[in-house]
């Protein structure tokens, strides 16, 4: 992992992107359904709306992305996209890190609205990453609102904060409630990670190595 920067690894879907809000209107297109209907207090595979009996998550989920421009049309969630444009100017490299390419024959789709979405927001980031496995990136921080994930980080021992939703009431923090919170917490761990820095190198040091990036 690159030491000279302060990296934080960011989720987009639950986490940047609102991704059951979408997935809340494509779905109830899918199902023929008014989408109040459709609870919002979901879990993980959205089991709540009844999809198993239409196909499953993988088919709605293929059907959001192919037909429906799922992850170009979804909303940012309130303060994402600012709080990441403040956090990237305090020097913060984002490293977004995000598993949406885990349905085959629709990755040029996902790649390409991917993209556009982020720039069509304004969303900075150094490095945009599709793995299953976000620690094999290396991040100082990581967030993330799937409860898989967020336990796979921490037994490697990566500091993450957990982005609250429905899907992850059981989780430990530290979590946030709203990108001001998360603001909050990425802060304080740089602040750390530059404190540790200081001590290695010494001023000097820590500063000639922030001028190498």
């Amino acid at each position: 992992m690159d030491e000279s920067s302060f990296i934080f690894g960011v989720d987009l879907d639950g986490v940047v992107g609102d991704f059951y809000g979408a997935m809340r209107d494509i779905a109830a297109v899918w199902l023929d359904k008014p989408s109040a209907e459709l609870t919002a207090d979901v879990s993980f595979g959205l089991a709540e709306w009844g999809i198993d009996e239409f196909g499953g998550y993988e088919r709605l989920h293929r059907y959001a992305v192919t037909q429906c421009n799922l992850f170009n049309v979804m909303k940012p969630i309130h303060d994402a996209p600012s709080v990441l444009r403040k956090l990237s100017r305090q020097g913060i490299r984002i490293r977004i890190i995000t598993h949406r390419l885990f349905l085959k024959y629709s990755h040029r789709a996902t790649v390409t609205q991917t993209v556009e979405w982020l720039d069509k927001h304004d969303i900075p980031y150094w490095d945009l990453c599709f793995m299953k496995d976000k620690g094999a990136v290396g991040a100082h921080v990581y967030i993330d609102d799937s409860s898989r994930n967020v336990l796979a980080l921490r037994r490697s021992g990566c500091r993450t904060i957990v982005f609250s939703n429905s899907t992850n009431r059981e989780l430990d923090g530290p979590r946030a409630d709203s990108w001001q919170e998360v603001e909050a917490l990425v802060l304080e761990a740089q602040e750390e990670w530059r404190t540790g820095m200081l001590g290695l190198f010494g001023a000097e040091g820590f500063s000639q190595k922030t001028r190498e990036q």
